[in-house]
């Protein structure tokens, strides 16, 4: 097995995408939206409710700038694959229903000793008129691809809090949780078959890293910004341990200006997502 590292650096061909209201309602349902109370994010939820526009999650841009690289990877066992790195800068909010164009290039495969880090980073673009829309970068962490003699890759420094968390907010995750996840396109059976699972060493499916990235940015969404996806700007963090469907998540804040650190952690203290960071616009 090996993995392609001609890929770096190829941008690929110009990809269009787009969704539907019921694909972002459903997104924000799958992220745990009106879980705790089903009127209390009517905006997020539903598109016909008396005097309530229907808006956008921030963290859909993520699903929105996916697109196809159309180089192969290589040949590796996709059980090993782990999300390890996810970031977006949203140059706009998002409509409920819309397009972009979007290209992807992988920037880097780094050696990890026993594993390698692929980065890729997409840009979405409004496709009549060519404005930026969004950008996101993420990593994947293989597992048996190190060792090539390859850099490590950058390292983002995030200060150590010295301080309690200025905020903390928290919800549970619903057993249903991956199930419903899946619709929004992620249809990995790591989330949802117990044989798969078990390959990559789990005892049952686990959430979609994605999931807990959407339920952590919902949540920093209302205690940041005052549920307005307007101001919400970006977000980055990494993957650090898996969930399990119906697990409590919490997240720990350290307010800074405009940029804002976090963690996300379940119940028993162990962080899932680490050296977050949040960047929120004035109203």
């Amino acid at each position: 097995m090996a993995l392609n590292h001609a890929a770096v650096g190829v941008e690929s061909q110009p990809h269009e995408r787009t969704w539907t209201s019921a694909d972002t309602l459903l997104y924000a349902v799958a992220v745990g939206a009106g879980a705790d109370d089903p009127v209390g994010e009517l905006p997020f939820t539903t598109e016909n409710s008396d005097g309530v526009a229907q808006q956008v999650l921030p963290t859909f841009a993520v699903l929105a700038a996916q697109a196809p690289h159309g180089l192969e990877l290589g040949d590796f066992d996709r059980a090993r694959l782990v999300h390890a790195e996810q970031e977006f800068e949203l140059h706009q909010p998002l409509p409920p229903a819309g397009g972009v164009r979007t290209t992807a290039r992988i920037t880097g495969i780094h050696d990890k000793g026993s594993a390698a880090v692929v980065a890729t980073e997409s840009r979405a673009v409004d496709p009549d008129t060519g404005a930026p829309m969004m950008t996101s970068r993420s990593s994947v962490f293989i597992h048996g691809e190190g060792g090539f003699g390859g850099d490590r890759g950058p390292r983002r420094e995030w200060p150590e809090p010295e301080r309690a968390a200025d905020i903390e907010v928290s919800c549970v995750t619903r057993p249903e949780q991956a199930l419903l996840y899946r619709l929004c396109g992620d249809r990995n059976p790591l989330h949802s078959d117990p044989k798969f699972a078990a390959r990559a060493g789990f005892d049952r499916p686990i959430l979609h890293g994605l999931c807990t990235y959407g339920i952590t940015g919902r949540l920093l969404l209302h205690a940041l910004a005052d549920s307005d996806p307007a101001r919400f700007a970006g977000m980055s963090g990494r993957f650090s341990n898996p969930v399990f469907p119906g697990e409590t998540l919490r997240v720990s804040i350290w307010q800074d200006g405009a940029t804002s650190r976090f963690r996300t952690s379940k119940a028993d203290g162990t962080v899932v997502i680490d050296r977050g960071e949040v960047t929120v616009r004035e109203p």
